[in-house]
C-alpha cells in the first residue's frame, strides 16, 4: 500500500466541515480543516475523529489556523469567503472574498505547490480567476464547482417529476454559477432516454428555472444561511474522480482558451476530471439558443472579473 492522499479543506463553516465529513467517510484520504478562527477547525476534527470508530473509516483528522499542517495536500478544496450581509453590494463581496481567496492561494501555493485546487467560494467563476492568477498553477490545476451541484439539483427536481430513482437521470448544466447558467433539457437524459421526450416543455422549463434559482430557494428557506450539504458532496464528487484517478466527466468551471467560443474565461463546461486534475474539455454541439445563452453567461462573469481587474 502506498500513503494515504492527503486532502486540504480551507474554511471550517457548513461547506468546509461538512466536505471533510464526506471525505472520511469516503476515507478518501487524510484531512486538515484549516479556518481562522481559533479552535472551531480542532475542535470539528476532534468530533469526526471521534466519529471515526462507529462510521467505521481510518483517516487522520486535523484542524489548524495555519498551514504547515497542509504541507504536500494533493487536493485542497476552498471554502473560505464571507456571505453577504444585509447592505452590501455583490461588488463589495467580491473584493473582501478576492482578498480572502489571494491570502489563501497565497498560502497553499507555497505549502502545496503540486495541489490541485477546487474553488468553492463566491463568486464562484471570479474567485477560480483570482486562484489561477495567485497561484500561478497551470489551468489544469485550478477548477470550480458548481456544475455538479447545478446538475444534482437538475436531477433531483427531474427525478421526482418523473417519479424515478435519481441514478437514473443526468441532467447537463453549462455556463456561470448563478441566475445565468444554462440547463441543457437535450442533453438530460433518465435511462438514457432525454428528458425532452418524457416531459412536457412547460414542465421542464418550470425545472430549468428552479435549478437557476436553486440557491436562492435554499437561502429563502435557511433565512440566516445558504446550502452546504449539496455542496460539500459535489466538491467531494470531483476530490473522488481525481484522486480515483476515474476520470469522470462533470460539469466544472474550467479556464477556456477557445473552447465554445469562449476565452481567457473561468466557465462551467463538461470537464474530465483525473490524477492530473482537469484532463480534457468536451466540447458538445450547442444550439444557437444555447450558444447565446452561454456567452451571457460569460458575459456576467467577464463583468466581475472587469471590476476586479485581473
Amino acid at each position: 500500500m502506498g500513503k494515504r492522499n492527503k486532502i486540504t479543506v480551507v474554511g471550517a463553516g457548513n461547506v468546509g466541515a461538512t466536505a471533510a465529513l464526506w471525505l472520511a467517510s469516503k476515507e478518501l484520504g487524510d484531512i486538515v480543516l484549516v479556518d481562522v478562527v481559533e479552535g472551531v477547525p480542532q475542535g470539528k476534527a476532534l468530533d469526526m475523529a471521534e466519529t471515526a470508530p462507529i462510521e467505521a473509516y481510518d483517516v487522520k483528522l486535523t484542524g489548524a489556523n495555519s498551514y504547515e499542517d497542509t504541507a504536500n495536500s494533493d487536493v485542497v478544496i476552498i471554502t473560505a469567503g464571507l456571505p453577504r450581509k444585509p447592505g452590501m453590494s455583490r461588488d463589495d463581496l467580491l473584493k473582501t472574498n478576492a482578498d480572502i481567496v489571494s491570502n489563501v492561494v497565497d498560502q497553499v501555493a507555497k505549502t502545496s505547490p503540486n495541489s490541485i485546487l477546487i474553488i468553492v467560494s463566491n463568486p464562484l467563476d471570479a474567485m477560480c480567476q483570482v486562484a489561477l492568477k495567485r497561484s500561478g498553477f497551470p489551468k489544469h490545476r485550478v477548477l470550480g464547482m458548481a456544475g455538479v451541484l447545478d446538475s444534482a439539483r437538475m436531477r433531483c427536481f427531474l427525478a421526482e417529476a418523473l417519479d424515478v430513482s435519481v441514478e437514473n437521470v443526468t441532467a447537463f448544466v453549462l455556463g456561470g454559477h448563478g441566475d445565468t447558467m444554462v440547463p441543457l433539457p437535450r442533453y438530460s437524459t433518465c435511462a438514457g432516454i432525454p428528458v425532452t421526450e418524457l416531459l412536457p416543455a412547460d414542465q421542464i422549463d418550470a425545472i430549468v428555472k428552479r435549478t437557476a434559482g436553486g440557491g436562492a430557494e435554499i437561502v429563502a428557506l435557511l433565512k440566516t444561511g445558504s446550502a452546504y450539504y449539496a455542496p460539500s458532496s459535489a466538491a467531494v464528487e470531483m476530490t473522488e474522480s481525481i484522486l480515483k484517478d476515474k476520470k469522470k466527466i462533470l460539469p466544472c468551471a474550467a479556464y477556456l482558451e477557445g473552447e465554445y467560443g469562449i476565452n481567457g474565461l473561468y466557465v462551467g463546461v463538461p470537464c474530465k476530471l483525473g490524477k492530473n486534475g482537469l484532463e480534457q474539455i468536451i466540447e458538445i454541439n450547442l444550439t444557437t439558443e444555447e450558444r447565446i445563452a452561454l456567452q451571457k453567461s460569460a458575459a456576467s462573469v467577464q463583468e466581475l472579473v472587469d471590476v476586479l481587474g485581473i
